[in-house]
């Protein structure tokens, strides 16, 4: 399936899969839930689920001759933490732009987590106050021209890598790994959850997870507040990968997306994914973060109170990483 396409690895290989047994429990027992940690999967930087993708995006990078990668998020983002410490590993300069998407005040916001890990990694960090927002950003494509006019030669990757032509493919390449690790299971999930924002991991999943005839399965928990804009992208790249990997026609009833978790804006956690964070810490001893996997856990927590999922569901959670942003909630934090 991904055969045609170089890969630069980054990642320690196949993600393990935990059975969530002690959560399982809490909740009823009546569905069965597991963990695959993508956010175990590298020593680079702490790893998490943007890595899996710009493993697809580096031959790309190298093969232009850039010798500058340029990206943007905002001021915790995972993903431009990740793209400073693949530009330190391939030997390029890395130039990211962090904007403020987050209305959040903690102290130290701007100096621990994802930020700290960046600047360590040598990156340039640029801070710019601009409002949350899944698209093109010109203060991305401002970044662009900066390198160009210093001389050097840079290499885009947009947000979370998701509207790169190959930033699907890494996800197309998860859905394909499930089944052979459910092979060696003996057993298959009936469902995957995973967090959607810029769209890449979700319509990634969607597009390999096609080839299996099971797209439909994956359940989508957005983060983004901004639900109709990321149903819009996640179909859009899922319909590219799908097509370059081969698959079917993905249409838009593919992209199941869980709207009722992202509140009160994105970045900004409610009371209820705090709740969930710190029960799944207390349960399983696996960390979430405030601004995606919190909120994505919270809905798959609600979800099984609810009974969306049919009892005896095995039910995959993707964990896709993005720990190190708690640090920039150290206050929220203060007391556990």
């Amino acid at each position: 399936m991904l055969s045609d396409f170089e890969r630069y690895p980054l990642t320690f290989g196949p993600t393990p899969i935990e059975r969530l047994g002690r959560l399982t429990d809490h909740l009823g027992g009546k569905v069965e839930l597991f963990a695959k940690r993508e956010d175990c999967n590298s020593g680079l930087a702490l790893g998490g689920n943007k890595l899996r993708k710009l493993e697809y995006i580096v031959p790309d990078a190298i093969a232009s001759g850039a010798d500058t990668l340029v990206s943007i998020g905002g001021v915790q983002s995972n993903h431009t933490r990740l793209v400073a410490a693949v530009a330190a590993k391939i030997g390029m300069k890395c130039h990211v732009i962090q904007e403020s998407w987050v209305p959040h005040e903690d102290a130290v916001y701007d100096r621990v987590g994802n930020i700290l890990l960046s600047r360590i990694m040598g990156a340039q960090v640029s801070l710019v106050d601009e409002g949350f927002d899944i698209g093109i950003r010109d203060s991305w494509v401002k970044a662009l021209d900066e390198v160009k006019a210093k001389g050097g030669i840079p290499y885009a990757i947009p947000a979370g890598a998701s509207v790169h032509k190959f930033g699907g493919l890494g996800y197309a390449g998860f859905a394909e790994e499930v089944r052979q690790q459910e092979e060696a299971l003996g057993y298959a999930f009936d469902y995957v959850v995973v967090c959607t924002v810029t769209g890449s991991t979700h319509a990634g999943m969607v597009a390999g997870f096609a080839l299996q005839g099971r797209q439909r399965n994956v359940i989508g928990i957005d983060a983004s507040c901004t639900p109709a804009q990321t149903h819009a992208q996640v179909l859009q790249i899922a319909q590219n990968t799908s097509a370059l990997i081969g698959g079917p026609e993905i249409v838009a009833d593919d992209i199941v997306i869980k709207e009722d978790y992202a509140y009160p804006v994105y970045g900004v956690p409610s009371q209820e994914t705090l709740e969930a964070i710190r029960l799944c810490a207390r349960l399983e001893g696996m960390i979430t973060d405030p601004v995606y996997e919190g909120k994505s856990m919270q809905g798959l927590i609600d979800l099984v109170k609810k009974g969306y999922f049919p009892e005896g569901a095995r039910v995959l959670y993707a964990h896709l990483g993005g720990a190190p942003a708690i640090n920039g909630y150290s206050y929220t934090f203060r007391n556990g």
